[in-house]
């Protein structure tokens, strides 16, 4: 049977070291990578573990960007993304296709597979959905972070994310759209996949709270998200 799992989530900064600084000491985490792949879009990034899933921050370095266009709509940082990885790339394309999304970026990159999705037909945020040969381990490679990104795992205080929140207009609707996208039903405007749960409320500002497994309590608003604490107890 095949799985899908939350496996990152992006957030959008104007400047990304402080919102890393911001991850560290909050949440104790380290950056595992800086992708230079993503100049050509005309950003900076850094990639930081979280156990086994990732934060990305992307900042942009020049004008015209969608990331830019994101810190605009938001009128400062904010979510930007929602990165999914499955077994199973090729059933994911085929709803895609037959529900109408449009792709922003599909690419294949030594076997490793891209689907981002245009927000504007899936709603909420961008929906990005990989295959990573040699992924079923999700200790394994997973390229957006690096080479050796199991050494940046730092897992003091938080140890894997949960969740994450998207505060749409028409969210049952939005709702709808992604479980058709994911094959998965939603119940009380939630998708639960593998590893994690996908919320939809009404409101805006796209993805706008990130649940984190860890030691702490409460509420953290890190790069205009809230990151919110479940107990590791």
């Amino acid at each position: 049977m095949s799985w899908i799992r939350l496996r990152q989530v992006a957030l959008v900064a104007r400047d990304l070291d402080a919102v890393v600084a911001d991850l560290r000491r909050e949440l104790g985490l380290a950056v595992a990578f800086h992708d230079p792949a993503v100049a050509v879009f005309g950003l900076r990034n850094a990639v930081l573990p979280v156990g086994t899933q990732f934060i990305e921050v992307v900042s942009p370095t020049t004008e015209g960007t969608a990331a830019g266009r994101q810190l605009a709509r938001l009128g400062g940082d904010g979510g930007y993304m929602v990165i999914c990885h499955t077994d199973d790339h090729a059933p994911m394309r085929v709803r895609t296709e037959a529900l109408g999304i449009r792709k922003v970026l599909e690419a294949d990159d030594h076997g490793y597979r891209i689907m981002q999705l245009h927000p504007s037909d899936t709603g909420g945020s961008f929906l990005e959905i990989d295959y990573q040969p040699g992924g079923d381990d999700p200790r394994g490679p997973w390229s957006p972070a690096g080479p050796d990104w199991q050494r940046a795992v730092r897992t003091e205080v938080v140890d894997g994310i949960t969740g994450v929140e998207l505060r749409v207009p028409g969210a049952a609707n939005v709702a709808s759209r992604w479980g058709a996208i994911f094959a998965r039903p939603v119940v009380d405007g939630a998708i639960t996949l593998d590893n994690a749960t996908v919320r939809f409320i009404e409101g805006t500002g796209g993805l706008a709270a990130v649940d984190v497994h860890g030691t702490g309590t409460g509420t953290r608003r890190i790069g205009g998200a809230d990151f919110r604490f479940c107990s590791m107890a």
